[in-house]
């Protein structure tokens, strides 16, 4: 006898809760944050007052520990880099290179917490269609194409994000430049990345509070996506101060484009040291 689905809560196509009934009587519930960083669904059998959870195999929690691990330490590696980079230009006497040069090594790491998140997503338990209801774990891949899951359009605009931040790292080291080169090859980049990067922790909070608003102070995943999205706005502000006016040749206002940087890259340190704790 087949699961008799219930309820699919989400936002437009995204489904990122599912309620059924199993053959057994009770109730059954699949969350995509849940299983995919936990790997977890819950049950609760008929009469009872509490839900059990149960797990995913051995070897997706082997999986999604080490990855989880790989990614919350390059994103605390990267925002600490990148907060190194901002202080230096602010406070140290170091030239335009060599803070380059550490935001660059910090955009490395960044790009390896994007990708690896997004390597989390795809081989994360999927949900069985029948039976009781348990997670079942496929072969590894290295890359899968799913715009209908949010969690991988989250994970992969992140991820896009990091690559765009790693043209606009690139071009930085870039030499003679005029006004207008600056802001197309360097400024347009860092826009565009903090604008994915915003788009990313939206979806995080879709995915999260189900294409609802919800404030979970309780729950580690909602503190990971508002920390993660904070950084993310801080990135944008800074990404917007850090314009160079033609007219005067300067930034619009290089202290906040400093410490927009700084605070921006702590908070995904943060976000990062919090990660450790979302572990099967």
């Amino acid at each position: 006898m087949a699961q008799s689905e219930q309820c699919a809560e989400g936002a437009g196509p995204f489904t990122t809760r599912l309620t059924w009934r199993p053959p057994g009587g009770g109730s059954a519930v699949w969350e995509s944050r849940l299983a995919r960083r936990r790997g977890v669904l819950a049950l609760r059998p008929h009469g009872a007052a509490a839900a059990r959870y149960i797990r995913a195999d051995a070897v997706a929690i082997a999986r999604l520990n080490w990855l989880n691990t790989i990614a919350a330490i390059a994103f605390v590696i990267g925002g600490a880099l990148f907060a190194a980079g901002a202080a230096l230009a602010q406070f140290g006497s170091g030239d335009a290179t060599e803070c380059a040069s550490i935001y660059f090594a910090g955009g490395l790491f960044f790009n390896t917490g994007g990708y690896v998140s997004l390597l989390q997503v795809i081989n994360a338990p999927r949900h069985e269609s029948g039976g009781e209801g348990r997670l079942v774990t496929g072969g590894w891949r290295w890359w899968s194409y799913e715009p209908m899951r949010v969690d991988w359009v989250c994970t992969f605009v992140l991820f896009a994000g990091t690559l765009v931040f790693a043209v606009d790292l690139l071009d930085s080291f870039l030499q003679g430049l005029d006004v207008q080169q600056v802001n197309r090859l360097i400024w347009v980049p860092d826009v565009i990345g903090c604008a994915l990067f915003l788009v990313s922790g939206h979806l995080g909070f879709v995915e999260i509070c189900h294409g609802r608003f919800c404030f979970c102070p309780r729950s580690l995943g909602w503190w990971i996506v508002a920390v993660n999205q904070f950084g993310s706005v801080l990135f944008m502000v800074s990404a917007l101060a850090a314009y160079t006016r033609p007219a005067t040749d300067s930034l619009v206002n290089a202290d906040i484009a400093n410490w927009g940087t700084l605070t921006g890259a702590l908070c995904f340190s943060l976000a990062g040291l919090l990660q450790l704790g979302e572990h099967p």
